[in-house]
């Protein structure tokens, strides 16, 4: 599958056994784009990882995570602010409450690009209309 059929099968607000599917996707995807960079298809896991933003799911923070960290590539291609579907401020509290090094990781990248600006004037909602405009049609 690529970023069209994506897309066009599941569109930018994904519900249901639809999410689990992007979920598998955005995990199959990481796994090829870890395995060896170029891999993956970084496009298609962003759109995966937007698409998981908009369902807000905070449990999907690690996963989005692991996506944006298989490779330069796709550090460069996901946004930090896809992990920040719930808030930024739940984000945060969600990655702190986590006993792992990736959530550790993760929340240190967080408080780094928000100290930066990174995360001035954002809003969920806001991040998502952006996207709705990027991929429109």
């Amino acid at each position: 599958m690529d970023e069209d059929e994506s897309l066009h099968r599941y569109g930018l607000y994904p519900a249901g056994a639809n999410l689990d599917e992007v979920r598998d996707l955005l995990t199959a995807q990481t796994r090829l784009e870890k395995r060896a960079q170029g891999d993956g298809d970084t496009e298609l896991m962003k759109l995966c990882c937007v698409q998981l933003f908009n369902a807000a799911a905070i449990e999907d923070v690690l996963l989005i995570w692991q996506a944006k960290s298989a490779s330069l590539d796709a550090d460069c291609s996901i946004d930090i602010q896809l992990l920040c579907g719930s808030g930024l401020a739940r984000t945060k509290a969600y990655l702190s409450s986590r006993r792992l090094p990736e959530a550790e990781a993760a929340l240190q990248r967080l408080l780094r690009c928000e100290a930066a600006g990174d995360f001035e004037d954002f809003t969920a909602t806001g991040h998502s209309a952006w996207y709705a405009a990027y991929y429109a049609p």
